[in-house]
């Protein structure tokens, strides 16, 4: 990948490890804040370890070089003033490795014209004392030995050191006094010994600090974020609700004692509540109206019932009557009628989804699906004969039954059946379709028409909702029949949906089998209301 090629920074993910930002699964609230304390707990911890450990270092290095220099002192003597010869000059050379303050391993090399002309070191601690000082074991060293020995400084500072051959490092000093040039070293293996177990004391207590500062952080954080929990599992409860239509009884609010705006929790919480007090007051208001609107949409359509029958009958009795009318009045005598029947249909449409809205109990009887697809496809035959009507039923002839209203569902059947048949050309094929899925009853109705524009498809069950020229009609359509037959659905306990396409129209009717007609909360998607 070109560097032109690669996306921009601030669209790459955050692939780091830590989980505050970009990662891809979020940590809690309760995981950040432990992880951070115990995070920080560590720092604090290693900066103090790490300062500790130098200290400790550079006090064993400072005993380590006292402990050399006085070595050196007691190996070369004093320091050479006048031309007086040295007692003890001519003694044994490394008479002082076993000395009080020499370890085991105290190494001594003596220098003649700056060059290494033997060295060696202790081995075990001296024995008894003779004429010509103490006895013990001395191991000479090899010339690789004494090559490493023969570049430390003449300086006369303790300077560290690296032998080979397994002896490790050692701390080494350069002295010339009256009993000659030496270099003499104290092995660092008590000193490397004593850092190695403070740092593995160390590790050791900070990683138990470290576990139990994770547990008593995960109580601690856990009751410390209690009241938020509160908070959210209310936040839950009211988001479960069914606010979308219906009287809503949203009586959850966060607990005083979580609501106290002197803590930050508290402030959340006192802030959800007075949210959800004017939420409530919102719906309240709305389902008040939506209440008004229904009344009045179920008396208007009851009232209306009477003066359009009369409307209806007086046309029709002065069209048969005895008197002679000419063809514009028998005329406008057959468009009243007409439209009159037309809106005596829109009324009762209106009136049934009222009543629905209202939660109006259904009849609650077996109904067989199949022979309610057999009668309705029967009279959509007769009311469309220039459309190919096909069934499809279940092959091992077994009943597909639900219990409900089977006038409502008769109802819903027709709807659908006259969907088809007023929004589709002549010739088209529509086929009904029964069968079963798991515990509910599938019901299909299939067309293979021009199809819903996709503009149309989200709102195909809203009321008055009607498509466009390429799904025209030849009858007139109040726009309520989809509207219905969703309604209908809804108040047995099932649900409808279409899935359209150039050629293929699918509505399906979902309905629960064997299942008592649900109760008032989920009528009509949770509908309440006054009864018209």
């Amino acid at each position: 990948m070109t560097r032109d090629e690669r996306p921009p920074r601030d669209a790459r993910p955050f692939r780091g490890p830590w989980p505050f930002r970009g990662a891809r699964r979020p940590w809690s609230l309760r995981t950040r804040l432990v992880v951070s304390a115990v995070a920080l707990i560590a720092v604090v911890a290693a900066v103090i370890g790490t300062v500790t450990t130098i200290a400790f270092r550079s006090y064993l290095y400072d005993q380590a070089d006292e402990q050399v220099r006085g070595l050196s002192q007691r190996a070369a003597g004093p320091p050479v003033v006048l031309p007086v010869p040295d007692p003890g000059r001519g003694r044994e050379p490394f008479a002082f490795l076993g000395g009080p303050g020499a370890p085991i391993g105290t190494l001594g090399a003596v220098l003649t014209d700056g060059e290494v002309t033997s060295a060696g070191y202790s081995t075990e601690v001296a024995g008894s004392s003779g004429t010509d000082g103490p006895r013990f074991p001395v191991k000479e060293l090899d010339a690789g030995q004494r090559a490493a020995l023969a570049a430390v400084p003449r300086d006369g500072e303790p300077h560290t050191v690296e032998l080979p051959g397994g002896l490790g490092s050692y701390r080494v000093a350069y002295a010339e006094g009256s009993r000659g040039t030496f270099l003499t070293g104290i092995p660092l293996t008590e000193v490397d010994d004593a850092l190695s177990t403070l740092v593995l004391v160390e590790l050791s207590v900070t990683g138990a600090g470290l576990v139990a500062a994770s547990l008593a952080g995960t109580v601690l954080v856990g009751v410390a974020l209690r009241p938020l929990r509160r908070v959210a599992a209310t936040a839950r409860q009211v988001a479960r609700l069914p606010l979308h239509s219906g009287e809503v009884a949203l009586h959850q609010r966060v607990p005083e004692t979580e609501a106290d705006p002197r803590t930050e929790v508290g402030q959340v919480g006192a802030a959800l509540n007075r949210m959800l007090d004017h939420v409530h007051s919102a719906l309240d208001a709305r389902q008040r109206s939506e209440t008004r609107v229904r009344r009045f949409v179920a008396d208007a359509s009851h009232e209306l019932r009477t003066p359009l029958a009369s409307i209806r009958g007086y046309a029709e009795l002065t069209r048969r009557g005895h008197e002679e009318c000419g063809p514009d009045t028998r005329h406008a005598l057959g468009r009243i009628e007409s439209e009159a029947t037309r809106m005596t249909g829109l009324v009762e449409d209106l009136l049934l989804l009222a009543r629905l809205d209202a939660g109006r109990p259904l009849a609650d009887e077996p109904v067989d699906l199949v022979a309610l697809v057999l009668d309705s496809v029967s009279d959509a035959r007769a009311a469309g004969p220039g459309h190919h009507w096909s069934l499809e039923l279940p092959g091992d002839g077994t009943e597909a039954e639900v219990r409900g209203d089977g006038a409502r569902l008769r109802q819903v059947l027709l709807n659908l059946l006259a969907n088809a048949r007023t929004h589709t050309p002549p010739g088209t094929k529509v086929t009904a379709r029964v069968r079963a899925e798991g515990p509910d009853a599938l019901v299909e109705v299939e067309d293979d028409g021009p199809g819903i524009p996709d503009a149309l498809l989200p709102s195909v069950f809203e009321r008055f909702a009607r498509g466009d020229a390429s799904r025209s009609r030849t009858a007139g359509s109040t726009g309520l029949g989809l509207a219905i037959v969703r309604a209908v659905v809804l108040a047995h306990g099932g649900g409808v949906t279409v899935a359209s396409a150039p050629g293929r129209t699918v509505f399906t009717v979902r309905l629960p089998t064997g299942a008592n007609p649900p109760d008032d909360d989920s009528q009509a998607g949770h509908r309440r209301g006054t009864q018209p």
